[in-house]
């Protein structure tokens, strides 16, 4: 599970102008979080980038570009770059911003309303006090 360390300085000095960036180890590499949401990461020495339906085919024909495989499935979305194709620093930042825009093209999860558990639970033990009680 090992992952180029290097390049994972790269991205991050990338991604340090975006707010809500976080790092996980996964899928054998590290993951870059972007608003919660994986935009790339590494996996060994090759960058991997989420990419969006409208630009799926323009990553595949960048000439360091291929699709992402790691079951003898490719992955619809994600694209794995070798390490050449981001050697220069606006290369780099080529793929990050791939990977940006895709997180941002989601549209926003709306959030739950929880209702207050304390309330449910009295309720509930109310009720199967009740239950019980007509069972006598």
């Amino acid at each position: 599970m090992a992952y180029n360390e290097k390049l994972a300085d790269r991205v991050r000095e990338k991604l340090v102008v975006h707010k809500k960036v976080e790092e996980k180890k996964m899928m054998g590499g590290l993951c870059f979080m972007y608003k919660s949401k994986m935009c790339c990461g590494i996996v060994k020495d090759d960058l991997m980038v989420r990419v969006i339906a409208s630009r799926y085919n323009e990553a595949l024909s960048h000439p360091y570009g291929r699709e992402m495989d790691f079951t003898g499935r490719p992955l619809k979305g994600f694209v794995f770059v070798a390490p050449d194709g981001f050697i220069k620093e606006k290369d780099l930042s080529y793929w990050i911003q791939m990977g940006v825009e895709f997180v941002d093209a989601l549209s926003p999860q709306k959030k739950s309303i929880k209702k207050k558990l304390p309330k449910q639970t009295a309720i509930r033990k109310k009720s199967l006090a009740s239950n019980k009680s007509k069972k006598k």
